[in-house]
């Protein structure tokens, strides 16, 4: 049985500097040993023998943005103006050129002082600068393009599958996620996550069809590891679904809602949304008789105190039977959304503060309202309460009574409440 890897060891590097037409190994191992090993994907270092070159100096310079360009254009080179532009944009210099070369000079004292062959690593030709032949590159970024292009061109499936997955693990995060504000790799971090997007389907898709759902439980927790809050929770849970562990996927499914509306204040997108609740009605449950069935759904009666708080997609479930029910039992129903404002009445939105005002506030909703009204943390400084069989003046008595909960002697924050009527209408 192969032994599936979490990080795959790639063995045909694409590198840079290599010359065409010379087939000795040893030379060939000999580049490979003495490359400049780039990292693109989840920030930017460059290594040479297995040392970092930058340490924790790899921040915003602009010797480290013209590295980042020129590794990443190789053989195609960078032109002078579109460098000069990146490293200078509109900033007012008297001579753009003198200051173009003070970079270059420096930058190529700085890459010796680092412990680089001695050599001429930037040169200028025709208008281009480009990167040496003497010191070959071995990008990640290049290892992944070429990962990915050969599976799409690759008919056997075997193969295929395992391309796309050598992709997927090639792919570290965002391509340079620090510098996203720059034009250029704005562009090319969006070509990479979508490229990622397809690696992650095409594989998902060839393990659906062959059943084969460890390997897809493993590609899930990946994908939402390296890109969070891009839905591959999905492609987890109906592996596990597939591998018969509900109660797993159960979890996953509450543990995924809090993380989008809660930790992040996120909405999960609508395809995330249904993809939850279609396999939420996949779950298959063991034969049992109706006491015990009444039993494992029966609630610890410890918890039965207050407001019922739940995740969103649980909120939502009964906010449409509650609409449902409205058709015959004619009780008025309120839906109220609390959110945490500063002194000047302006909702926050982010910092520590918020994150301990909002834990607060969702206790002091859940002791102000009945243990039969629904209570959801929307996103950060934001819940939903369901209020039902209440009339419009008692759902300001429940505000007062939360503020009375929530609020401390000098505290400057308080609470904004909207409040809407849910009228039956019917279909």
């Amino acid at each position: 049985m192969k032994k599936e890897r979490e990080v795959p060891i790639i063995n045909n590097y694409k590198v840079f500097g290599v010359k065409e037409g010379k087939n000795d190994m040893a030379e060939k191992v000999l580049y490979e040993d003495h490359a400049l090993h780039v990292k693109m994907f989840g920030g930017f270092d460059m290594t040479y023998l297995g040392k970092s070159l930058l340490g924790k100096k790899s921040g915003e310079s602009q010797f480290v943005y013209m590295m980042q360009i020129l590794l990443h254009s190789k053989e195609k080179g960078i032109s002078k103006e579109v460098l000069e532009e990146i490293l200078f944009g509109d900033r007012d210099i008297e001579n753009v050129h003198h200051a173009m070369q003070s970079v270059v000079y420096n930058a190529k004292k700085k890459l010796e002082k680092m412990g680089l062959p001695k050599t001429n690593y930037i040169r200028l030709e025709k208008g281009n600068f480009y990167w040496t032949d003497e010191i070959p590159i071995v990008e990640d970024a290049a290892v992944f393009d070429e990962l990915f292009a050969k599976a799409e061109a690759e008919e056997d499936q075997d193969e295929k599958l395992n391309l796309y997955i050598d992709a997927c693990h090639q792919y570290g995060g965002e391509f340079l996620a620090v510098q996203t504000g720059i034009l250029w790799v704005a562009t090319e971090a969006r070509r990479y996550k979508n490229q990622f997007t397809i690696c992650v389907e095409r594989a998902a898709e060839i393990l659906r069809k062959r059943q084969d759902y460890f390997q897809m439980e493993s590609l899930g927790k990946y994908a939402t590891a390296i890109a969070p809050f891009s839905d591959w929770e999905c492609i987890t849970m109906e592996a596990l679904v597939g591998l018969g562990r509900y109660d797993e996927a159960s979890n996953l499914y509450s543990r995924t809602a809090d993380i989008y509306f809660e930790e992040r204040g996120l909405k999960p997108s609508k395809r995330l949304l249904e993809m939850l609740n279609n396999l939420g009605e996949q779950v298959e449950h063991h034969y049992e008789v109706l006491d015990n069935i009444q039993s494992s759904l029966d609630e610890d009666r410890e918890s039965v105190k207050g407001g019922y708080l739940c995740s969103f997609p649980v909120f939502q479930g009964i906010y449409r039977m509650v609409y449902r029910m409205m058709e015959r039992g004619g009780q008025s129903v309120y839906l109220m959304l609390c959110t945490i404002v500063d002194s000047k009445g302006n909702p926050m939105r982010d910092g520590e503060k918020l994150d301990e005002l909002s834990g607060r506030l969702g206790d002091a909703i859940c002791h102000s309202i009945r243990h039969g009204d629904a209570v959801n943390r929307y996103g950060k400084g934001q819940y939903l309460v369901l209020l039902v069989n209440i009339t419009r003046e008692n759902c300001e008595i429940v505000s007062k009574r939360i503020n009375s909960n929530f609020l401390t002697g000098r505290q400057r924050t308080g609470v904004q409440y909207t409040v809407n009527s849910v009228v039956y209408e019917p279909f």
